[in-house]
């Protein structure tokens, strides 16, 4: 079995986000950058699946130097190869252009199951995954929490809607998108840490995947930032004070007058 992962380097949850000078980016300077936890769940279902009927795990990412950080550690937790994809004509790129380039990595691959996150922390559009699915003509699951194995071809996949949850067979080549619940991922261990060092890292191009490169980038984009703004500060909280009675009186009045909710 080939197995393809789609990982998207993103801001540490943790990170403190300042918007950028140009007020339609952040400012990137001391920010740390991890793998898509998102991501880190389909990374986990791909190798189990390897562990299960054999066959390799390539991980795919998009991005500049910094991504070959992510890329390695995927490597590291046991991911055969891993391909960067790189050029200049890439930045910008709205969703459907990084769904197209993505494609396009994944199609010259030949994969028999395709795995990503189901959105990315970043922009939170959790469209790219279905996207890449429609492009390359693959059946999709997408928010997958349950994955149970049939045989080698077929799979059976669970996922949480409004007010239930459904079971759904697969049969491949699809493309599934991971949720949180799917597993637990793993830790690397320090020999996959070491031997990462040696596993094999590509680079393409536009020209290397065949990608027309006014199909993508910013000149393509058919959706862009227009402002970015930090939320508003939160007030301070209010504290009533007496007994019970005085308290639910105080608090109606606030919540009438003041917060004018009532």
């Amino acid at each position: 079995m080939k197995i393809a992962v789609l990982i998207k380097q993103v801001p540490s949850s943790e990170a403190k986000i300042r918007v950028g000078g140009d007020g339609r980016s952040i400012d990137t300077d001391g920010v740390e950058y991890v793998v898509n936890p998102y991501d880190e769940f389909a990374m986990e279902a791909a190798l189990q699946a390897k562990e299960k009927f054999g066959g390799e795990v390539v991980v795919f990412g998009l991005g500049g130097d910094k991504v070959e950080e992510s890329l390695r550690q995927c490597l590291a937790l046991g991911a055969d190869q891993a391909v960067v994809l790189r050029d200049a004509a890439f930045q910008g790129s709205d969703s459907l252009g990084v769904a197209r380039i993505l494609a396009a990595a994944v199609k010259g691959a030949e994969p028999n199951l395709v795995f990503c996150g189901k959105v990315g922390i970043d922009r939170d559009d959790a469209a790219v995954g279905v996207m890449v699915a429609e492009l390359l003509g693959m059946p999709h699951v997408s928010v997958v929490t349950e994955l149970e194995w049939t045989d080698e071809s077929h799979c059976k996949v669970g996922r949480e809607i409004e007010g239930g949850s459904e079971t759904l067979e697969v049969t491949l080549p699809a493309v599934l998108t991971a949720n949180k619940g799917l597993n637990e991922p793993r830790y690397a261990s320090l020999k996959g840490i070491m031997m990462a060092k040696k596993k094999p890292m590509e680079v393409k191009d536009a020209a290397a995947l065949g990608i027309d490169a006014s199909t993508v980038g910013s000149g393509a984009a058919l959706t862009n930032v227009v402002k970015m703004e930090p939320p508003a500060e939160r007030t301070a909280g209010k504290m009533i004070q007496g007994d019970a009675a005085q308290m639910v009186q105080e608090l109606v009045r606030v919540l009438k007058d003041e917060a004018k909710v009532l």
